[in-house]
């Protein structure tokens, strides 16, 4: 079940919303970004995501077309990144798990993880190695 749940960056300037069913599916890649960035992501769909405070100190790095990695410019954290795919109904947001205020440790803890292989763009399967994610 989809709960909203609030996020922000370290230092508190850039904060958002997204509503997130946790117990459904979470993410770890070993693309060169998310490995090197330990970043654990939940989608959200664009109806699903708000900005709410601090949209105007975005930065944003795209590696490739695929996803453009949005920072704080302030306090460096990447609170979530932005991308389109139809095969996930177009534009998404990759919600940084890390950066969320209000899920607890339990919540966390018991989120499914689904490994993708990035690094090979086989995004449909698992690395043959997942414990360094």
């Amino acid at each position: 079940m989809k709960k909203t749940y609030h996020g922000s960056c370290h230092c508190g300037a850039v904060r958002f919303e997204a509503d997130l069913d946790l117990s459904a599916e979470t993410s770890r890649c070993n693309c060169s970004f998310c490995r090197k960035a330990r970043f654990w992501k939940a989608i959200a769909k664009t109806d699903e995501f708000r900005i709410t405070n601090g949209s105007e100190l975005l930065s944003e790095y795209t590696v490739t077309g695929f996803i453009t990695h949005c920072f704080c410019r302030r306090c460096g954290i990447k609170p979530f990144g932005r991308g389109h795919m139809e095969a996930l109904g177009g534009t998404f947001y990759g919600i940084n798990l890390a950066c969320l205020d209000d899920a607890s440790d339990e919540e966390l803890a018991a989120a499914p993880v689904v490994f993708q292989d990035g690094r090979h763009d086989d995004w449909q399967h698992s690395p043959a190695e997942t414990r360094y994610l």
